[in-house]
């Protein structure tokens, strides 16, 4: 199973930031953190590299759920979404899969949880 939910494109990089920041909206899901790799990188160590920006957004009403399932699936939260320009130019966004994430979780009422997270990611993936 792949640990990603994955698409190419049509858009530049600003602009799919915001198509996905949108589409998460939708689907129940706030961004409450924001990575820019590219800016940590350069201020860090001197590195130019390309965009690559990671969200870290949360639908508050599936944490919940799962926190009162499994008190440490906080560890996996929240779920990770990276917006990338790659060398060509292309821009790929990627979800993590929750459902190959939590595969080591013994809690079947927590993969049903993963598995509605997993739909909602889809969603907005294929609509960007």
């Amino acid at each position: 199973m792949d640990y990603t939910i994955s698409k190419k494109v049509n858009k530049n990089f600003i602009a799919a930031v915001d198509a996905v920041t949108g589409e998460l909206k939708k689907e129940g899901f706030g961004v409450i953190t924001e990575i820019d790799l590219k800016e940590k990188l350069k201020e860090k160590l001197g590195v130019d590299f390309r965009n690559y920006k990671i969200l870290g957004a949360c639908n508050p009403a599936l944490a919940h759920k799962a926190v009162q399932l499994e008190d440490k699936i906080g560890v996996m939260l929240p779920c990770n979404i990276l917006i990338q320009e790659k060398q060509n130019g292309e821009v790929e966004v990627s979800a993590i899969n929750p459902l190959n994430s939590i595969g080591g979780v013994e809690n079947e009422a927590l993969h049903s949880i993963a598995e509605e997270v997993s739909g909602k990611l889809q969603n907005v993936i294929d609509r960007i």
